[in-house]
């Protein structure tokens, strides 16, 4: 090897170490960041719904970013019959304990002191809809299915709720109350958000939400509610179950 050759290796080799030290250096530099940011977090006080106020902050920003950009024309994709599941998981039972009343009514409130009552006859009197997509829960999993029910603007519709269809948003609580949800109306009026009471075809399940519940492809599942007793409306924020656990409130895929 001549000389100017082994001078080129040498300055070669000193490159790559100058190079390799750098590149560990920034590694170590951005893991030393990432522990002090995440301790800087655990140590920050909670709120009233158990998270640090900087990760509500972050998730309020997702829901204003993403519902400024939700558009009612976005569907998710559809599927065909034969491909949904026949083996349909549940997603959560909170508000599912105990038998259902026999007497059981859906209370609607047009406004406070303005309650009309129906029993599932009267929604089933509506035109039905079937909406196949696929389910998806925040715990990672995913389910085709298949589901029948009205559309939640169909029903608006049918009895008279144009004003409250004009309001933010829609809330909706089980019969004891140990589970409600909050939803944007934009996203309750989108085509396949439907109130739910067939599943494969056959009446919807006990499990399920029997004998109504919140089909509504465009959130992850936390926002479909089984066995809904109240629906209301209000231009503020309804209370919603995992968004005072630390979820985001939007829920939107």
């Amino acid at each position: 090897m001549s000389s100017q050759q082994s001078q080129n290796r040498n300055s070669t080799d000193r490159e790559i170490r100058k190079r390799t030290v750098v590149s560990f250096s920034v590694f170590g530099v951005g893991i030393c960041l990432a522990i002090a940011a995440w301790l800087w977090l655990f140590r920050q006080p909670e709120s009233a719904d158990g998270i640090q106020p900087t990760l509500r902050k972050g998730l309020e920003l997702n829901e204003n970013l993403f519902s400024r950009i939700y558009s009612r024309k976005r569907q998710s994709k559809p599927y065909k019959k034969q491909d949904a599941t026949s083996e349909v998981r549940v997603n959560g039972d909170a508000g599912m304990d105990g038998e259902l009343d026999t007497t059981w009514r859906l209370k609607v409130v047009r406004s406070p002191g303005d309650t009309f009552l129906l029993t599932i006859d009267d929604i089933k009197a509506l035109n039905k809809t079937e909406v196949v997509f696929d389910f998806k829960c925040v715990e990672g999993w995913n389910q085709v299915t298949w589901w029948g029910g009205v559309r939640f603007s169909d029903f608006l519709q049918k009895y008279n709720l144009a004003k409250q269809a004009g309001m933010k948003y829609v809330g909706m609580e089980t019969p004891d109350g140990a589970y409600y949800v909050g939803v944007d109306m934009p996203s309750m009026l989108q085509p396949q958000t439907i109130l739910c009471f067939e599943m494969n075809g056959a009446e919807l399940p006990q499990e399920q939400g029997y004998p109504l519940r919140l089909i509504i492809p465009v959130k992850y599942g936390i926002k479909h509610i089984k066995r809904i007793s109240v629906i209301y409306f209000s231009d503020r924020k309804p209370p919603d179950y995992w968004a005072e656990r630390g979820y985001d409130y939007f829920a939107g895929l």
